[in-house]
C-alpha cells in the first residue's frame, strides 16, 4: 500500500521517469506480436512527433495554437499572444482557460433544480425530470440562470500592444513576414513577425505543473516605445463561445499590488475570486491604464521576459522565470513523447496514411493539454466556451478512454476523484427518481449539479461510463488496490443500471426507457414513450456483468439481482434484418450519429448483438445515412465497429468519410461548425480508433494490427499500445 501512494503521489512525470529508468524502456520498445522480426527496431519517436510540429505563414482565424498542461491552456494568435482576439471571434476564439476558474451569476431569487422538474410516468409512477418543460418559448428564468451557471472563465487577456511609426495601432495586416511555429516536442511556440520594418520575436510557454505562462519578446521595438505588453480582464460571459464579457467594467474588481519585480493582481467577480501573480525581467516596469488593464514596458532593453501565474488561491511564491518555464516544459513533453504508446505510419504507401499520422500526432498533443485534467473537459476544451463551458459526461469516454489504450492511464485518472467528489449528489438524483444507486448527470458544472435540458435529463448512455473506465485502470494495474480503490465508483453505478429496467410481465423481460433519449438525440419528441435502443442495451448488459466480474475479483457472490436483470434484458430490435436505432416508432432516423453501430465496436461482444446482423446494420447505414448531420466522434465509432466485423478497409475508410464534421485543420483541432469550431470528442474518438485498430482487442485475429488492411500499403509500426476491452 506504501509503495502505491507514493507510486501515485508521485505525478505522472515522476513515475515515468522511474518506469524509464527500471525497464529500459528508452531502449526497448513493446511490439505487437507477430511483428516482422524487421521492424523490432524502437521508433525513432523525435522524428515521429517534430515531423508534425505546426507552422503557420499567415493569420489563420481558425488555426489559434495553444500551450497547456491539461489544467489551464493559453491560445495565442499569429504574434504568440492574444493580440489580435477580433480576428478569431468568427472562427476559433483566443481563451486562458483553466479547470478551476469558474463563474456564478448572483441568485437572488434562489433557483434551483426543485423549479424545473416535470414528472414522467415510467411502470405508473411519476419520475421527476429537470426538463423544465412547463415554460413555453425556451427555459424558463430558472431554468436559464440553472443552465448558465456556473459557467468558466476566461482568466486574461495577454496580448502586444503595437503601434506603426506614425504612432496609430497596427492591425493584424500591418504584420509582414509572419511565421509561427509549436514545437511539440519541447511545448514551445515561437512567433517572429515584421513591423515597421523591425523584426519581432515572441516565444510562449505554459509550465507542466503550474498554471503558468511564460513569454520572451525580442524587438527594437520595445525600446523605442512602439511594443508593449497588456494584460485585460474582463468579466464573465455566457455566451455561446465567449468566456468574457468586457462591457461591463463596473461589475468586478481588480485590485493591484506592487512587489519588488512583479505586480499581484486579486480578481473579484461577484462572490467569485482568483489571482494572478505577474513578473518581469529588468528593465521592466508596469503601469495601471485603465480600469482592468494594465500595461508592461520596457524601455532599456531590446528583449523582455514575463511570467504570468494564475490560481484560485493567494499565490504565496513568485513564478518560476522563462528559462526555468522552457526547460520544465521542455523535460516534460519530451517525457510525454517517449512513454506511452507510439505508431509510426512513414513505411505505409496508401496515400492517406501520412495525414492519419498528423492527425494522430496532433490530437495526443491537444487531448494532453485540454482533456487531461482534475475534471472532465468541455467540448470545446480549454480554448473557448460551448454550453457555457460545462462538461457532458457522455463525452468523457471520448475525450479521455484513449489515454489507456496510449498507455497513459494516469491521464484518465486524474479525472477520476472528481466523479467519487459528486457521488453524495448523485445519489440523491437516484433517490428523488426512485432508483438505486447513483444517477450520474449528463451536463454540469465542477459542483455536479445537473443541468436543465429537454435533452440532456434523458439519455443516459453516460451511466455505465465510469465502469468503463475502471475496468481501463484496471487491465493497466491488474491489482486489488485498484479494485478497492474504484469499487464504489463500480458498485453504486450497477445499483442504479440494474434499477433502472422496467420489468415488462407480459414479454417477461427488462426493458430501458421510456422517459429516454439515446445517444442519438433525434428522438426528443418521442421522449415519454422511447423505449430499449440498440447501444444503451449492450453497453447496460457490458457494464452489469463487467460489475459482477469485479465482485468476483474481490471474493464476492455474484448480486443475483444482476444477474437477474441481464438474464432477462430485452434484446435490440431487429426490423428489415437490420438494426433499429429504438424498439419503438419512428425506429430509426437517418442522421446524427448512428449510435446503433456502436454496440458492437464502442462496446466488446455481448449476448445481446448478432454480428451477421450488424454486419448488416453497418452496410445500412453507409447507404442510408445523412452524413452532413454526423459528429466528429461518429467516424471513430464506425472505425471500430469495422474493426470488431473483421472488415478493415471499411475501418480505414469511415476515419476518412467525407464530411463537414471530418476535417481537422492545421493545428489539429477537429471542426464541426462555426459554432463549433474545435470539438475534442472527434480527436479522442480518432485516438481510441487508431489504437484498437493497431494493439488490437480482446479476441482480434493474431496478426500485426487487425484492425488495418493486410494489403502491402499499411505497413505501419507501432509500440506500447494496449489492446481495447
Amino acid at each position: 500500500m506504501r509503495i502505491r501512494k507514493w507510486w501515485c503521489g508521485m505525478g505522472w512525470v515522476g513515475r515515468a521517469v522511474v518506469s524509464l529508468l527500471l525497464t529500459g524502456a528508452w531502449c526497448l520498445p513493446v511490439v505487437n506480436a507477430g511483428q516482422a522480426e524487421s521492424s523490432i527496431a524502437s521508433i525513432d519517436r523525435h522524428a515521429l512527433v517534430t515531423r508534425h510540429n505546426v507552422e503557420l505563414h499567415r493569420p489563420n482565424p481558425l488555426s489559434p495554437l495553444s500551450v497547456g498542461n491539461g489544467e489551464f491552456a493559453f491560445t495565442a494568435d499569429i504574434t504568440g499572444l492574444q493580440t489580435f482576439p477580433e480576428f478569431h471571434e468568427s472562427g476559433m476564439p483566443l481563451g486562458t482557460l483553466s479547470h478551476w476558474g469558474w463563474h456564478s451569476m448572483p441568485n437572488p431569487e434562489g433557483y434551483d433544480l426543485s423549479q424545473v422538474l416535470d414528472d414522467y410516468v415510467v411502470a405508473g409512477r411519476k419520475v421527476p425530470y429537470a426538463a423544465d418543460g412547463a415554460f413555453s418559448g425556451g427555459y424558463s428564468p430558472a431554468g436559464t440562470w440553472l443552465r448558465s451557471n456556473p459557467h468558466r472563465l476566461h482568466l486574461g487577456r495577454i496580448g502586444l500592444h503595437l503601434l506603426k511609426s506614425d504612432g496609430a495601432e497596427a492591425r493584424i495586416e500591418n504584420l509582414e513576414n509572419t511565421t509561427q511555429k509549436l514545437n511539440l516536442w519541447t511545448g514551445l511556440l515561437t512567433s517572429r513577425f515584421e513591423l515597421n520594418g523591425r523584426a519581432v520575436s515572441v516565444q510562449t510557454v505554459c509550465h507542466p505543473r503550474r498554471d503558468v505562462l511564460a513569454v520572451r519578446i525580442e524587438s527594437p521595438l520595445l525600446s523605442e516605445g512602439l511594443l508593449t505588453v497588456r494584460v485585460a480582464f474582463p468579466y464573465a460571459g455566457t455566451d455561446w463561445r465567449n468566456a468574457a464579457d468586457w462591457s461591463s467594467p463596473d461589475r468586478h474588481t481588480t485590485t493591484g499590488r506592487m512587489l519588488d519585480v512583479g505586480m499581484d493582481l486579486a480578481r473579484v467577480l461577484d462572490r467569485d475570486r482568483y489571482y494572478v501573480r505577474v513578473t518581469w525581467s529588468d528593465g521592466g516596469h508596469i503601469e495601471a491604464k485603465a480600469p482592468h488593464l494594465y500595461e508592461i514596458t520596457c524601455r532599456d532593453h531590446p528583449s523582455l521576459e514575463i511570467a504570468f501565474a494564475f490560481s484560485k488561491t493567494p499565490i504565496q511564491h513568485s513564478p518560476p522565470g522563462f528559462s526555468s518555464v522552457r526547460k520544465a516544459a521542455a523535460d516534460h513533453w519530451a517525457a510525454f513523447w517517449n512513454r506511452g504508446g507510439a505508431i509510426d505510419f512513414s513505411a505505409c504507401t496508401d496515400p492517406r496514411a501520412a495525414e492519419l499520422e498528423r492527425r494522430v500526432v496532433l490530437s495526443q498533443y491537444l487531448t494532453a493539454i485540454q482533456c487531461a485534467g482534475s475534471r472532465p473537459p468541455q467540448e470545446t476544451g480549454l480554448v473557448c466556451n460551448s454550453w457555457h463551458g460545462k462538461f457532458h459526461l457522455e463525452m468523457h469516454w471520448w475525450h479521455a478512454a484513449h489515454f489507456a489504450l496510449w498507455n497513459r492511464i494516469d491521464l484518465l485518472e486524474r479525472s477520476l476523484p472528481w466523479y467519487e467528489s459528486i457521488l453524495p449528489m448523485a445519489q440523491a438524483t437516484a433517490r428523488l427518481q426512485g432508483y438505486s444507486g447513483v444517477r450520474w448527470p449528463k451536463m454540469v458544472g465542477p459542483d455536479g449539479r445537473e443541468s436543465p435540458s429537454r435533452v440532456g435529463v434523458f439519455l443516459i448512455w453516460q451511466q455505465p461510463h465510469p465502469i468503463y473506465y475502471a475496468e481501463l485502470c484496471y487491465r493497466a494495474y491488474r491489482d486489488r488496490e485498484t479494485l478497492k480503490r474504484y469499487e464504489d465508483l463500480v458498485f453504486q453505478t450497477a445499483e442504479f443500471m440494474a434499477s433502472y429496467p422496467v420489468w415488462d410481465s407480459e414479454r417477461q423481460r427488462y426493458v430501458l426507457g421510456p422517459a429516454l433519449i439515446p445517444a442519438q438525440e433525434n428522438y426528443g419528441s418521442t421522449r415519454a414513450r422511447n423505449l430499449n435502443p440498440t447501444f444503451e442495451l449492450a453497453y447496460w448488459h457490458w457494464a452489469i456483468e463487467t460489475a459482477q466480474t469485479w465482485r468476483q475479483r474481490l471474493g464476492l457472490e455474484r448480486n443475483p439481482q444482476w444477474d437477474h436483470v441481464m438474464k432477462h434484458l430485452a434484446r435490440p430490435h431487429v426490423r428489415e434484418g437490420v438494426y433499429t436505432a429504438i424498439e419503438t416508432a419512428p425506429y430509426t432516423i437517418y442522421r446524427d450519429h448512428p449510435s446503433m453501430v456502436a454496440a458492437l465496436g464502442v462496446i466488446p461482444p455481448t449476448p445481446l448483438i448478432d454480428a451477421e446482423t450488424m454486419k448488416r446494420t453497418y452496410d445500412h447505414v453507409l447507404e442510408h445515412w445523412e452524413w452532413s448531420s454526423t459528429w466528429g466522434w461518429d467516424y471513430p465509432m464506425l472505425a471500430m465497429t469495422a474493426a470488431r466485423l473483421g472488415r478493415p478497409e471499411q475501418a480505414v475508410d469511415a476515419l476518412f468519410i467525407d464530411s463537414p464534421k471530418n476535417r481537422h485543420l492545421p493545428n489539429g483541432h477537429n471542426y464541426q461548425s462555426p459554432r463549433l469550431p474545435l470539438y475534442l470528442p472527434g480527436n479522442g474518438g480518432l485516438l481510441t480508433a487508431v489504437a484498437m485498430m493497431a494493439a488490437g482487442w480482446d479476441g482480434a485475429p493474431e496478426r500485426p494490427h487487425p484492425g488495418f488492411p493486410d494489403n502491402g500499403k499499411w505497413n505501419l509500426r507501432w509500440e506500447g499500445l494496449k489492446p481495447m476491452p
